[in-house]
């Protein structure tokens, strides 16, 4: 009996050493059981590429238990090609999402971002001495979309603007230059803006509205010549100094620059006053991809990166706004409407392909 008493007494002293040891060495140190890894597949837009090869973001998503491996395509092309052995597909525009979606879960919008102007402090005066620009007392710049819809339909040309003569590297027709819109979610919503706005400001929903605008968005193609299949393209040329002086981008990509202090000092950032937002949406094809489209909307160290590297995150609608109040680049509106921004509606994907088919003159 003395035996056995003091063998439990002994296992009793083994086993309180070990609850000790597991409290110091994990516990009391905050250290977590090891987190079972899941490996993701996905094709995202080329503007997310950035955000997904961040090491904070890859530590946040880790944590999570996600490794997320991706692939470029422009957002109207992932609707096109064959996503089988992907979990998930991440277009820029929620039409697309709901046209991959099929049969899968509604898609998730974990965050967003307005399609903006960029130019150098010069043009930004130049169009805001002609008329084609606003500069709130806040220093957030407003591009007139209206105005310069009936420039480009007078073929206006920088030399006829009042002051021209003070930037002689503004030469010839002006215009925004924006990606393909065949294979580009970006270049194709300039199209949607523009076919809007030469429909009376009505959205195009048939057959005589694309008739109509098919004329404007045709110029819009032909005197922009050779168009890049991403934005990441003519922003990195806005960038480095080269190509033109307006260029459609995502906000997100110069709010990321922003952030990593590498814009250009003289780089303004105009919010067109009639405008989509690019609604980042994620379209779940395997039950995988769920705690993904979780993890992005609702955890708040991923809203803080978002935020970071320039999205708007649908879960912290403040998130930007701090972020950016760091950064030295002025001119990012915290809300947008402070930009007196108007979003209107996109056309259904079927009309908006007929769009781009009418501005390539294929049609």
């Amino acid at each position: 009996m003395r035996r056995l008493l003091g063998v439990l007494v002994a296992l009793a002293l083994v086993a309180g050493v070990a609850v000790v040891v597991w409290r110091t060495c994990c516990a009391g140190s905050g250290v977590a059981p090891p987190v079972s890894m899941v490996t993701l597949h996905g094709v995202i837009g080329s503007e997310k590429s950035d955000f997904f090869r961040d090491a904070d973001v890859q530590k946040a998503l880790r944590a999570k238990g996600l490794v997320v491996d991706t692939a470029s395509a422009g957002s109207l092309e992932m609707s096109d090609q064959s996503l089988s052995g992907d979990d998930f597909a991440f277009p820029a525009s929620s039409v697309v999402a709901n046209d991959i979606r099929g049969l899968n879960p509604v898609p998730v919008r974990p965050f967003y971002s307005p399609l903006v102007i960029v130019a150098r402090q010069s043009t930004a005066k130049l169009l805001l001495d002609n008329q084609l620009a606003s500069e709130s007392s806040s220093g957030v710049w407003t591009f007139r979309m209206g105005a310069y819809l009936a420039d480009l339909q007078h073929s206006v040309t920088w030399e006829s603007l009042s002051g021209a003569a003070n930037d002689p590297a503004l030469r010839g027709l002006i215009f925004v230059t924006t990606t393909d819109p065949a294979s580009s979610s970006s270049g194709a919503l300039h199209l949607a803006v523009m076919s809007y706005l030469a429909n009376g400001g009505k959205v195009v929903s048939d057959q005589a509205g694309v008739n109509l605008t098919a004329p404007l968005l045709r110029h819009l193609t032909e005197i922009q010549g050779a168009q890049l299949p991403s934005t990441d393209g003519p922003f990195r040329n806005f960038v480095s100094g080269v190509g033109n002086p307006l260029v459609w981008v995502y906000e997100s990509q110069v709010a990321a620059e922003a952030s990593k202090g590498t814009l250009p000092p003289d780089t303004v950032l105009l919010y067109p006053d009639t405008t989509f937002l690019s609604d980042h949406t994620l379209v779940e094809l395997t039950p995988a991809a769920s705690a993904l489209a979780v993890a992005l909307r609702d955890d708040p160290k991923l809203q803080n990166l978002e935020a970071r590297l320039g999205f708007r995150p649908s879960g912290d609608p403040t998130a930007f706004g701090r972020a950016m109040a760091t950064v030295k680049t002025k001119g990012f509106a915290p809300d947008l409407s402070q930009a007196g921004v108007a979003q209107v509606a996109i056309p259904a994907t079927s009309v908006m392909r007929q769009l781009v088919v009418a501005a390539e003159g294929t049609g």
